[in-house]
């Protein structure tokens, strides 16, 4: 999970500029040590593999369901023995299998850059999960717990949830070689060869392979999908894309790209909707249907008024004012002001401006409040600050106390330690793995996607996800290899229950249809 993405550092993901806080000044009355001498650098963590297994039983589905748990590390080396990562995993595998050939075995992550998997791990796919609000659309207040997760698909498949390195209890040894994984290719090799360690150690070449990310994570994915097959001769059954990155294009509005105006729109009229601000005939609408009409004209004349420019008449002007307004509940005299562009910032600052709060961008059905109603974007994400605790101290509880794994280190949920990210491979463009996805289904015809939505979700929207599947160009003979699940939810549509329930369904069809 992630603040995502922009091709510059600053606001490509939730950048350390965004959640880090600056050092804390040195009290007025404080002196300068005489002669000081530098301090001794802490010495490299030990690289090391240790595992802790356990053994559970969780209820899915009505049915018990008893597994192996092993929370522990795995070294990276060089191939001359040489250590160059520790990575910490978590891993699920069902009890009683005798033929891993039919039991299928899913790699997991999150993304950020940045992030741990713990947004999956215990918010979606495994079997505890972070306690919260029914719906998750508000906050809960702490002390914060786990419970079994009735949605996991444990029952499906076996699970390995991976944190890159400087992620969770991920560290690069030593660490000073920490910046050759905090980049595009960096990343990708070394989640591969994790995968590829962990398959040879356990003897699951046989078995069928998925890959499930979320936001950077489907980035993430979308490399491996090509890297695996190209490089290690894996190819995958099926890949799980949860709130899709898939190209940069989508998100990132710049001077001569107005892509993202269009792609985001639907997602503010599903805001909007919910919080009852449109006309009546949208409002006592479906939410479907609104999104729907809104996808009609943002894929129609709205895009052809941007691709107009300044030659787009007065009459064509006014048309596309009334109906902007008509869809995001905003004033056509704020849409005239931002030239009929509103960014994603300006419109969750702007829509319940006039009652001081501020819509969130990981999920807009949570609201903010600023420490003013001027400005043109807000102080904060309520939606990521509605999680961040929970999660955290689930996963440091769980860890610890069921899964008996203890490390001194703290568990680094979403950090900033990754910047400065290095996207060099993608100079001077958006950064697009769609093409890659394309030629792994080409050459593996057996691969299938899912790509999972949040009706909520103004940081990877999903209109952008499907025009960046509609630009994969895929042959039309595959073209039903991908399918598409709508929630209404946010970035993390699996903190409302009815959605989480709706993705088991959704993904244990998924899961049948890609397997032999």
């Amino acid at each position: 999970m992630t603040r995502l993405f922009a091709i510059s550092t600053a606001a490509l993901s939730l950048a350390a500029a965004l959640w880090a806080q600056p050092p804390a000044p040195a009290p007025a009355d404080s002196k300068p040590a005489a002669a000081a001498q530098p301090a001794t650098p802490p010495a490299p963590p030990k690289a090391e593999e240790k595992v802790s297994k356990t053994e559970h039983t969780v209820t899915i589905g009505g049915q018990p369901v008893k597994y192996t748990a092993v929370a522990g590390t795995l070294v990276l080396k060089k191939d001359d023995g040489t250590a160059t990562a520790s990575i910490f995993y978590t891993a699920y595998t069902r009890d009683g299998v005798t033929d891993l050939s039919k039991r299928p075995l899913t790699f997991a992550f999150n993304g950020g850059p940045g992030s741990s998997s713990v947004w999956l791990h215990l918010g979606m796919l495994g079997p505890r999960r972070a306690a919260g609000e029914p719906d998750g659309s508000k906050p809960i207040p702490p002390p914060y717990r786990f419970v079994d997760n009735e949605f996991s698909i444990l029952d499906l498949t076996d699970l390995v949830f991976i944190d890159p390195v400087s992620t969770g209890f991920s560290r690069a040894v030593p660490d000073t070689q920490a910046k050759d994984f905090h980049g595009f290719s960096g990343d990708l090799h070394s989640v591969a060869e994790f995968i590829r360690r962990y398959v040879t150690e356990h003897s699951r070449w046989g078995s069928p392979k998925f890959l499930a990310g979320e936001s950077y994570g489907t980035t993430r994915a979308g490399a491996l999908s090509g890297y695996l097959q190209e490089h290690l001769g894996m190819n995958l059954n099926g890949i799980v894309l949860v709130s899709s990155a898939l190209n940069f294009a989508t998100f990132e509005a710049d001077p001569g790209n107005d892509l993202p105006y269009e792609v985001f729109l639907p997602s503010f009229a599903a805001t909007a909707w919910y919080h009852k601000k449109l006309a009546a005939d949208l409002q006592s609408a479906p939410l479907e249907k609104v999104v729907d009409e809104a996808r009609h004209f943002a894929g129609g004349a709205y895009t052809l008024a941007l691709f107009k420019g300044s030659s787009l008449s007065q009459e064509e002007r006014a048309s596309v004012v009334k109906n902007l307004a008509r869809f995001t509940g905003l004033s056509p005299e704020f849409i005239e002001e931002n030239n009929l562009r509103v960014s994603m910032e300006r419109f969750a600052k702007e829509l319940l401006r006039s009652d001081r709060r501020t819509v969130g961008r990981y999920d807009s059905r949570l609201l903010g409040t600023d420490h003013d109603s001027g400005g043109d974007h807000p102080d904060y994400d309520p939606s990521y600050a509605s999680v961040q605790g929970p999660f955290t101290a689930a996963f440091n509880g769980y860890v610890r106390d069921e899964l008996k794994f203890e490390n001194e280190m703290p568990y680094e949920i979403l950090t900033g330690k990754v910047w400065p990210w290095s996207f060099k491979e993608f100079e001077g463009r958006y950064v697009n793995v769609i093409d890659t996805l394309r030629e792994a289904m080409s050459q593996n015809q057996a691969l299938k996607v899912y790509v999972a939505c949040g009706y909520f979700d103004l940081a990877t929207p999903f209109y952008g996800a499907e025009w960046a599947v509609d630009h994969m160009l895929l042959d039309r003979a595959l073209r039903g290899h991908v399918t598409f699940g709508y929630y209404e939810g946010g970035h993390m549509m699996y903190t409302n229950l009815k959605a989480l329930a709706k993705a088991k369904q959704e993904l244990t069809k998924f899961y049948a249809s890609a397997l032999p």
